[in-house]
Formats: structure tokens, C-alpha cells, sequence
């Protein structure tokens, strides 16, 4: 088990009692479990009958009708107080017999009538059962498709109640709660509760929900083991384990922010909780706090994965908090984001946001931080820029300006080499000077707003000159050496950017990456292109090189999925109207 969690290939499993909740006896219930145990292992069919006498008293105590009540309301607040919004809300009901799974499946839907798809009962069928359990059991198809459904992340089918079946060789990654309603032991325990142990994103563990305690049963199985799980996972009890933990991690954030009043958060209207957030992330964001930020992200995230294990048992101001420090995190990760398809998108930090706090805060309505904007942020909008400018969270203005300016070299480097190595370097010396403190925020922020407009004006340029985005790539490169329009009329640099893009055009090739012979043909037939035109002047025989780089990069990108290539050419770049949203 050790070996398997530290090899990446399960995660724990921690353990929650609330058997108090339905004021059993664990005692009285885990003597009951043994002695039947016992008399099942046993051939003789005397034992046999009276272990069935047993299991009729076990199946009364727990299937009591005020009892199902008790336990059915104790699971619907358990769940959707702290684990329907946790990955994908999927989760187990393990049921003493096929009586009682009925009638945990009846009294769930009377009381969430809409949870017809939500909810299913799996398990055998008997020609003795009830009329009306048919239609739920159903027969193998449907028990075949159930398995499809749950096993699918996006499927309304969130909750199983199962008896024996699912308990065994059947794996759902996602699922991360099993609601523990029959008493188990040995092997079987341990098969039964390695159904939540399963790998799945960032999934911290899995969780028991005892109902009728399996605490001591869960030890003795553990016994089975060496001394090192033992060691590591003697004491799974979410109370003595995520806990504590959640409680130390709270604590160092609350200093890391020692200086921020972020108390409108706890009390606050919507709009003062998101410019709360908004001001924290800026308090971190100081270029002096670097240190504190990185301690930040880190003790944040063993917050958020303690609290996804304990938070039925830590109280609600408390979970708000961590929510809060939750956000903080979430916005400044998304920032520090870079790469294909990771601009900034309001609406999705607006979900993640929400979620969490659905998950964290017991509330009537989601708080709505951010209006829900699908489009993204974008440089060639003026009234973002505008907005930026005017942003009071300086720190924050920093690191929206740096994202988006980086992007757009990311965009150039794959389409347009002059600019890419332009705008690279005026960023890195304007941020390195930032942070040896040779420059305040506002002198940062007003030089990366002039690159941002110098890059607006780059794009416009091809506009004006009449040239689409990869022609005025070539444009930049033939006209990289400073003194090269003093040789030439700016129609003929329009004229050999044409020719030289049409060239390219009609001779590319899908040997293009693999074979030498056929970068060889694309030089030479550049070179005479540019020789024809009496290209470069002379004494400017180093301008070749920078259009021959500019021509193999425009080549591999040709090669591209069609995907990436719109996405690097900047195709579908944001709209105005998330501007309007950067003021919270």
C-alpha cells in the first residue's frame, strides 16, 4: 500500500466516523459483525442458519425507518456540504443488504426528487423481489450501462448505492467518498475501500465515511500489512490527521499575509469580497515579496488539500478563510500561467472561484466575482490598456501587463523573428530593472503599456502597408538592418515580401521537417529570389541570414496543426468587453 501511494499509483485513504449521527452502538454493531463472520466461515449448516438469525437482527437495527432517516440526511448534508463540488461529486453508498440500499435510494429521492438521474441502486436481482424494485435494479444492460455512467466524468450519475457488486475490480478515479453503511472486515474491507483510491488529477485521497463503525476492523485489516504502512497509515482519521493540518496551514498563510486586512472578505458585499481577492493578490504580487509568494503558493495548496478531506469537520468561518486564501491562490497561478491556450480567461476563473466557494461556504446563491465573460484579455484593446493604466492594485497591473506581453512574444517567436527578439529583450530589461528596484510600479507599468502600444503598432502597420500577419513577418526581417530603406523604395520591400511569401507558398512540403535536401532547395531558391532583386545591398550580406531564419520558421509553422498555427498567428484575439471586468 506504501509502496503503491509512494509510486504514484494510489492515493491514501483517510477515514471520517459518524456513527454518533445515527446514535449506534459500535460496540454492540462490531460484535455483531464478528460473530457473524465467525459462523460464516464455518461449514456447518446448523452455524449457517443461525449466522442468518444474525444477520436478521443486524438488518432490523440498521434498516429501522427513523434510522434510514437519520442516516440519509446525515449523507445528503455531508455530501453537498463538502464533497458534491470535489472533482466530480462521484460517490458511494455502501449498503447492508439490498433491503436497506432500497430503502436508502427511496428516501434520498423523496427528499431530492430531482435527483432521478443523479442517484442509482446497483446490485443483483431475485426472482422474490418486490414488483416495484424492478424497474429500479433493472437487468444486465441496464446494470452495463450504469457502470458507463459512472465511470464517465461528465454523467449526470453522481451517487451509487451498491451492496456487493462495484466493491471489487471496479475502478473510477474520480471517485474520492464511499459512505460506509455495512459492517466489513479483513480482505473484504480493504478490497471495499480501495474503490476511492485511485490517481485522478490533483485527487489528495480518498475518503471513508463510517456509519457503522469499522474504525477497530479497519486496524486489525491494517495488521495484515508491514510495519511501515502500519507506520504511515495506522491512523487514517481525518480528525487527527487532515485536521491538524489544516489548522497549521491556515495559520502560516494567515502570517504570510500578516498586513492585509482582508476581513471585508469574511463580511463583505460580492464586490468587496472580489476586490478583496483582487488586493490580496496584489499585496503577494510586491517584487519585494517575491520569497512570501512562492511560501504562499505552496502552504495554499496543502490547505486546499487538507480541507478537501476534512472540511465536514472544520467550521464554516473557517472554511470561508481558507476559500478566500483558495482564491488568491487560483488567480495568481492562473497569472503565472504561459504557454499554448493558457491566456487569461475571466470566465474561468469565475467558475473555479465559484465552485469554490460553493464548496466551502454554505450560502443560498454563488457569489459571483467576475461577470461571465468567455472572451479573453488582449493587447490590441484599447480600453483594457486604458483599464490597466488606471488599476490601483499596481502589483497586479505588473503581472496582467507581463502575461500579455509575454503571449504576444510567444505568438512572434513562432511567426516573426525580428519582433520576437525586439520585444524579448525590451521586456527582460524593463523587468529586471523592476525588480532591482531601479524602477517604481508606475515606471514599470508606463514602459510595458509602450511596448504593449508599440506592439499595436507593429500590427497596425501591416495593415496599413497592406500586408496579412505572415507577409508582414517577412517585411520585419527584410527591413531589420537600419540603414536598408536608404537602398530602397518601400514598394519594392511590399514587392519582395509578396513574391518571397508566394514563393514559400507554393513550394512548401511535408518533407519540409524531415529531410536536409528539401531545406537546401527552400535556401537556394530564396537566395536567387533575393539575388534578383539585388537583395541585400552590399556591405549587408548578414540581412540574408535574418530572412533565411525568418523564411525556416515561417516554413515550420506551415506544417502545423491548423489548431496551433490560428492560435500562433494570433487568430480570435479578446474582446473590449472583459475590460470592463479587470476593475474588481
Amino acid at each position: 500500500m506504501t509502496q503503491a501511494v509512494e509510486d504514484g499509483a494510489t492515493r491514501p485513504v483517510y477515514y471520517e466516523s459518524r456513527v454518533m449521527q445515527l446514535k449506534l452502538d459500535p460496540a454492540i454493531l462490531k460484535k455483531i459483525d464478528l460473530e457473524y463472520d465467525s459462523m460464516a466461515e464455518e461449514a456447518d449448516p446448523e452455524v449457517l442458519e443461525k449466522s442468518k438469525h444474525e444477520l436478521g437482527r443486524m438488518d432490523a437495527i440498521l434498516g429501522n425507518d427513523k434510522t434510514i432517516d437519520s442516516l440519509v440526511q446525515d449523507i445528503l448534508n455531508h455530501y453537498e456540504n463538502n464533497r458534491e463540488m470535489l472533482l466530480t461529486g462521484k460517490a458511494m453508498i455502501v449498503a447492508y443488504s439490498r433491503a436497506i440500499a432500497m430503502k436508502i435510494y427511496n428516501r434520498i429521492l423523496e427528499l431530492r426528487p430531482g435527483w432521478n438521474e443523479k442517484i442509482a441502486v446497483v446490485m443483483t436481482d431475485s426472482n422474490k423481489d418486490p414488483e416495484e424494485w424492478r424497474s429500479v435494479i433493472g437487468n444486465k444492460t441496464h446494470k452495463n450501462e450504469l457502470a458507463v455512467k459512472f465511470k464517465d466524468d461528465n454523467s449526470p450519475l453522481k451517487i451509487a448505492i451498491v451492496v456487493d457488486m462495484w466493491l471489487t475490480g471496479f475502478d473510477v478515479p474520480s471517485l474520492a467518498t464511499m459512505y460506509m453503511y455495512k459492517p466489513m472486515s479483513g480482505h473484504n474491507l480493504m478490497q471495499a475501500i480501495a474503490r476511492v483510491n485511485r490517481v485522478f488529477k490533483d485527487k489528495e485521497g480518498g475518503l471513508i465515511v463510517d456509519y457503522v463503525g469499522i474504525a477497530s476492523a479497519l486496524k486489525e485489516a491494517m495488521n495484515e500489512y508491514t510495519k511501515r504502512d502500519r507506520k504511515k497509515y495506522g491512523d487514517t482519521d481525518v480528525t487527527k490527521v487532515a485536521y491538524p493540518k489544516f489548522m497549521e496551514k491556515i495559520e502560516i498563510c494567515r502570517d504570510l499575509f500578516y498586513g492585509y486586512n482582508y476581513s471585508e472578505f469574511m463580511n463583505g458585499t460580492d464586490l468587496e469580497r472580489a476586490k478583496a481577492i483582487s488586493g490580496a493578490v496584489n499585496f503577494i504580487l510586491a517584487v519585494e515579496k517575491s520569497e512570501e509568494k512562492e511560501n504562499f503558493l505552496k502552504e495554499s495548496l496543502m490547505l486546499h488539500q487538507s480541507l478537501s478531506l476534512c472540511s465536514s469537520v472544520v467550521e464554516e468561518s473557517l472554511r470561508f478563510e481558507a476559500s478566500f486564501f483558495e482564491s488568491v491562490r487560483v488567480l495568481i497561478m492562473r497569472l503565472a500561467k504561459s504557454g499554448r491556450g493558457t491566456r487569461i480567461s475571466l470566465s474561468e476563473i469565475n467558475a473555479r472561484i465559484n465552485a469554490l466557494l460553493q464548496q466551502s461556504v454554505k450560502s443560498d446563491g454563488v457569489i459571483n466575482l467576475f461577470s461571465d465573460v468567455k472572451e479573453d484579455f488582449s493587447l490590441f484593446d484599447p480600453k483594457f490598456l486604458e483599464e490597466i493604466s488606471k488599476m490601483k492594485e499596481k502589483n497586479l497591473a505588473v503581472e496582467l501587463l507581463k502575461k500579455l506581453l509575454d503571449e504576444q512574444v510567444r505568438v512572434y517567436r513562432r511567426t516573426n523573428v525580428v519582433q520576437s527578439e525586439k520585444f524579448s529583450n525590451l521586456i527582460q530589461d524593463a523587468m529586471n530593472r523592476y525588480i532591482n528596484g531601479m524602477l517604481t510600479n508606475e515606471q514599470v507599468i508606463e514602459e510595458l503599456l509602450k511596448m504593449a502600444k508599440q506592439m499595436v503598432a507593429a500590427n497596425n502597420e501591416g495593415n496599413a502597408l497592406g500586408l496579412s500577419a505572415d507577409e508582414m513577418a517577412f517585411y520585419d526581417a527584410l527591413t531589420k538592418p537600419e540603414a536598408i530603406k536608404d537602398f530602397y523604395e518601400n514598394e519594392e520591400l511590399v514587392a519582395i515580401t509578396r513574391e518571397l511569401t508566394d514563393t514559400l507558398r507554393k513550394n512548401r512540403t511535408i518533407d519540409w521537417q524531415r529531410r536536409d535536401s528539401a531545406r537546401a532547395k527552400m535556401r537556394m531558391m530564396i537566395k536567387k529570389l533575393l539575388k534578383r532583386h539585388k537583395y541585400p545591398p552590399e556591405g549587408m550580406e548578414d540581412a540574408v541570414k535574418i530572412v533565411m531564419t525568418q523564411c525556416e520558421l515561417w516554413t515550420d509553422n506551415q506544417n502545423m496543426e491548423p489548431e496551433i498555427y490560428n492560435y500562433t498567428m494570433g487568430n480570435g484575439y479578446g474582446s473590449a468587453k472583459a475590460a470592463e471586468d479587470i476593475k474588481v
